[in-house]
């Protein structure tokens, strides 16, 4: 039985029922959980959208006049509604063919082997665990008026001002695609600097471009309180003494595990003080036959790991042999503007795991923007163990970052060397071709 319908939820049922498990799975929500609803697929779609204002500007520059750009939010809104729906439905479909039976309504573990959804009690030899996560709201005065990455997708038209609170993915990209859209957006982060995790080079490179693009940013701090306007707009006063006014004020300072009332804790089920499951490298929980996959173990909040969590658990419980899921060198992307992008360490996490490094640095203006006037940078940077030459990280800040890392990721797996890097011959003229042409190390 397995307990939500995300990402790894949905995997792992699939999987387990294809090596002839019986599987049910139950969900309270839409299938597809937070990526496909409320996460990645609808915010990469917004932020598609973010661009266009750019793309019409820069095409003066080629020949072409373009009149007024006129945004149309309810299309906006009703054609990313469209998409959703699709994909709720191929999950369904996806489910049915693979025997799952599939449970709508919200399951709690009533029993060691037990799972009850509203009137119907299920027995299961294994249960698992794929509840996933939602957005957290701290306290603060006004907190009510606060809204969150959940609500964003519905809204009924686009706000004119907005802030931000948080500087992680969620945030940062909110802000660009806001910004895209026309609004004026503040971004208020509590920390010296956002993105904490990157590399701090691309953190700076990307802060730098979002700031030319209009982006106001405030560090070292975030909401003191919230007061609403008889006007509908919101008050925000900063721990800072700063006071703002918007339309829509969003909370992106993180996300808590979805755990509360599932009945974990009275099976002896072992959770984090943050509430997450806490499981061994099996992902088994305290509880041998209860496992958990996916945002709710909080390891890698990420899609991709998700599946393959899923796929993993799968395959240990039911499949001919068994595997581990490799949270090394895992690739990622913030789909801000521009997008981050990057696959391995960070120069910091490099210097203290390697005697001596290598990092090359590449820093320059698209051959688009040659001709556009756009004053707008791209950063490269890659990180070599002297040792073994062997790159240990590829970073970049750009247009198409996630596309060209993707690939580079492949290299790495692979154990490229910078060598290697240097005999492959890039394609000109790309952006791409940087990453095999630089050859001096900017520093050591």
């Amino acid at each position: 039985m397995v307990v939500g319908g995300g990402s790894a939820g949905v995997r792992c049922s699939r999987r387990a029922a294809a090596f002839g498990a019986r599987v049910a799975l139950c969900e309270e929500k839409d299938l597809g959980g937070t990526c496909v609803n409320v996460g990645c697929v609808p915010k990469k779609l917004f932020a598609y959208g973010a661009h266009y204002p750019e793309h019409f500007e820069d095409a003066k520059g080629y020949g072409w006049q373009v009149g007024d750009p006129i945004l149309d939010w309810k299309v906006l809104i009703a054609n990313k509604n469209t998409e959703i729906s699709r994909l709720n439905a191929i999950y369904g479909r996806m489910l049915k063919r693979a025997g799952v039976e599939v449970v709508q309504g919200r399951g709690v573990v009533t029993g060691r082997h037990e799972v009850t959804v509203g009137d119907r009690t299920f027995s299961a030899h294994q249960i698992v665990i794929a509840t996933g996560g939602s957005p957290f709201v701290p306290d603060f005065d006004g907190r009510e008026y606060v809204s969150t990455s959940n609500d964003i997708f519905d809204l009924p038209e686009r706000p004119d001002r907005v802030l931000i609170a948080g500087g992680g993915y969620i945030g940062v990209e909110f802000a660009s695609i806001f910004n895209g859209y026309g609004a004026e957006v503040d971004l208020v982060h509590r920390g010296e600097l956002f993105l904490r995790g990157f590399d701090e080079d691309c953190r700076h490179a990307v802060a730098n471009e979002m700031r030319k693009l209009g982006v106001r940013l405030h560090f070292n701090c975030t909401f003191d309180s919230v007061g609403k306007r008889s006007d509908g707009r919101f008050d925000v006063c900063l721990t800072d003494g700063e006071s703002l006014v918007a339309d829509l004020v969003l909370a992106a300072v993180g996300r808590r595990p979805n755990t509360r009332g599932l009945g974990l804790e009275a099976l002896g089920v072992q959770l984090s003080d943050r509430g997450g499951v806490i499981v061994d490298d099996e992902l088994r929980t305290s509880v041998r036959h209860i496992f958990a996959i996916g945002d709710v173990i909080e390891r890698v909040e990420l899609t991709p790991v998700a599946l393959a969590e899923g796929e993993v658990l799968a395959r240990n419980l039911f499949g001919p042999d068994t595997a581990r899921v490799d949270y090394t060198d895992i690739p990622t992307a913030v789909f801000s503007n521009p997008t981050l992008s990057s696959v391995g360490l960070t120069e910091a996490e490099a210097r203290e795991r390697f005697d001596r490094i290598r990092i090359y640095k590449a820093q320059f203006r698209p051959l688009l923007h040659t001709m556009t006037g756009r004053d707008s940078k791209i950063f490269m940077k890659l990180i070599v163990d002297d040792a073994s030459d062997r790159v240990v990280a590829c970073h970049m800040v750009g247009p198409e970052a996630a596309e060209l890392i993707q690939g580079l990721a492949v290299a790495m797996k692979a154990g490229a060397t910078k060598a290697h890097f240097d005999a492959t011959l890039g394609i000109h003229p790309t952006a791409a071709e940087e990453f095999v042409t630089m050859r001096k190390p900017a520093s050591e």
